[in-house]
């Protein structure tokens, strides 16, 4: 599995072009739309896997609710 970091991506923008850098030296320049759908598309993987930890961490769920049901 590759290395995962902790640290973002350092992010501004100049002359209309969008410039990433972050760990491993990686570059990147983006249209400004290109930006915009790549920073949604990280704040859904993100939730995603933010999601997917928490999960994880769960221990597993009971069977049975243990609580008695209303009687109408």
């Amino acid at each position: 599995m590759p290395e995962v970091h902790d640290d973002p991506s350092d992010v501004v923008a100049t002359d209309g072009v969008v410039r990433a850098t972050g760990p491993d030296s990686v570059k990147v320049d983006l249209t400004p739309d290109a930006a915009l759908e790549t920073g949604n598309r990280l704040i859904d993987a993100a939730a995603t896997a933010e999601g997917q930890k928490r999960f994880a961490a769960r221990p597993p769920a009971r069977t049975g609710s243990g609580r008695s049901q209303d009687k109408p």
